[in-house]
Formats: structure tokens, C-alpha cells, sequence
């Protein structure tokens, strides 16, 4: 009752609005108005083993691969909501105006459906996309990080935010396509630490069985991509390899 109070008054003395239309909130509202939640334009990939964003992202492995015949397991891949809209500005708010909160808010909702996945429930070790040195620097935190963290608590398993690193700057990839996108990542990722030995992984050989890899919007694939090359080039094939983002751009 207090903290219903305290919000009451909050919101007299300092609207909040809903992030994706901009409309008043209500008192029991968290970061989107009802409306809005209403419509969410849930992907559901999390309940499909062949979707569009596996595809994408299985496809550019094996492009990645060339003429290696080594088996892989194929990498799952999801999703909470498609990137169009007003609903972009859920991931803008944290990736470019610092809103924990509702990033925050967001990849609890993520990592709750992710959970209840056939395809997500091992997962063994979450570990976000890095920045490289310098945008962080410049931007103070990793988005990336900030999801994961939520995700990894949802599943009940550990975080690594130091595993993968950003050996090379790269330059945007919002105005790049496909093959662009592809070049610019290309080796640009390395694994800084095995989580073998660590003492982080319960499986008895500290190996993990299924890495989740973790960022804000997937537009192509290439990125992940990228980080599985980096991933497979100190850990065994067989460990699974799967993406899971905020958003997702709709093909």
C-alpha cells in the first residue's frame, strides 16, 4: 500500500509514459501502457526449432565453416518481440538512454519464456555479445550484459560477460548488408577465457553442453555468427551454440 502511494504521488509530480506510444502510465503500469503490452508483437520463435532467425543464423555458420565437415549441433535461436514500430524503443532505451529498468523489465520477460522452452532449458552458460573497449568506455556499460545477467537468473545458470572479447573496433552495422555485415565482424571476436576448469560449470569436465549467446537486436546473424566462430575455435563441436535477443528484425 505504501509503495502504491509513493507511486501515486511519483506519477502526480513526474508522468511516466509508455515507451512505445508515449500515452500517460497508469499506477500498475511497468514501462509500456496495457495497450501496448496487449499488442506485443511476440515472435514465439522460442517454440520453434526452424524459425527465421535460426535459419539466418545457422546459415551463416556454416558459411563461416567452408569446407570444414565437422559436425556442429544447430544453434537455437529467439526472440521476445519483433523489432518494428514503436516497440524499437524498448532496446533504444537501454542500448542509447540508460534505462536499466526496463531493459531489465524486458529480459526477465525473455528469459521467463526462455526457460520454458524445450530448445533453452539446458543451457549452461549465458554469455553476452561484448563491445569493444572503447564503446564501452564511451558508453559506460554493455547492453548486451545487462540482459544476459536477467536471462542467466531466469535459467539458473551462470554468466560469463569476460569470456568473449572484441579483438578489433568495427564500424556500425546499421547501414550494411548481408555480405558487408559478414565482413565486418569476420575474426573481429576471440574467447578471452575457457570456462574449462574455471570452477563456473557444474558438468564434470567444466566443458559446456549449450552456450547462449545474448544481445539486444538481431538484424542478420552475422555478429553471432562471428562469436560461434570464435567460440568453436577453443571449445569441443559438440557444444550447442544458440542466440536469444530483446528483438528481432521481421524478414
Amino acid at each position: 500500500m505504501l509503495n502504491h502511494c509513493i507511486r501515486t504521488l511519483a506519477d502526480l509530480l513526474m508522468p511516466r509514459i509508455c515507451l512505445c506510444c508515449g500515452s500517460k502510465l497508469g499506477s500498475e503500469e511497468e514501462h509500456i501502457c496495457g495497450a501496448c503490452m496487449k499488442d506485443l508483437p511476440q515472435t514465439r520463435y522460442w517454440k520453434l526449432r526452424e524459425n527465421p532467425m535460426a535459419e539466418s543464423f545457422n546459415a551463416l555458420i556454416q558459411k563461416n565453416m567452408g569446407e570444414d565437415a565437422s559436425y556442429r549441433p544447430y544453434g537455437h535461436a529467439a526472440a521476445l518481440y519483433f523489432y518494428k514500430g514503436g516497440y524499437k524503443e524498448i532496446s533504444k532505451s537501454l542500448k542509447y538512454r540508460r534505462n536499466f529498468a526496463a531493459g531489465m523489465h524486458f529480459a526477465r520477460m525473455l528469459g521467463t519464456t526462455l526457460a520454458g522452452s524445450q530448445f533453452f532449458r539446458d543451457v549452461d552458460l549465458v554469455v553476452p555479445i561484448p563491445l569493444h573497449w572503447t564503446r564501452r568506455w564511451r558508453r559506460g556499460y554493455n547492453q548486451a550484459e545487462v540482459i544476459a545477467r536477467e536471462v542467466a537468473t531466469c535459467l539458473g545458470c551462470p554468466c560469463d560477460a569476460r569470456m568473449l572479447k572484441r579483438a578489433r573496433h568495427t564500424r556500425t552495422q546499421t547501414h550494411l548488408n548481408l555480405e558487408g555485415r559478414a565482413q565486418n565482424v569476420a575474426g573481429a571476436f576471440r574467447v578471452r577465457r575457457s570456462p574449462n576448469g574455471s570452477g563456473m560449470l557444474g558438468n564434470t569436465d567444466g566443458c559446456p553442453r549449450h552456450i547462449l549467446l545474448i544481445d539486444d537486436v538481431f538484424t542478420t546473424g552475422a555478429t553471432a555468427a562471428a562469436c560461434e566462430a570464435a567460440i568453436h575455435q577453443t571449445l569441443p563441436a559438440k557444444t550447442r551454440v544458440s542466440i536469444a535477443t530483446l528483438a528481432c528484425v521481421e524478414h
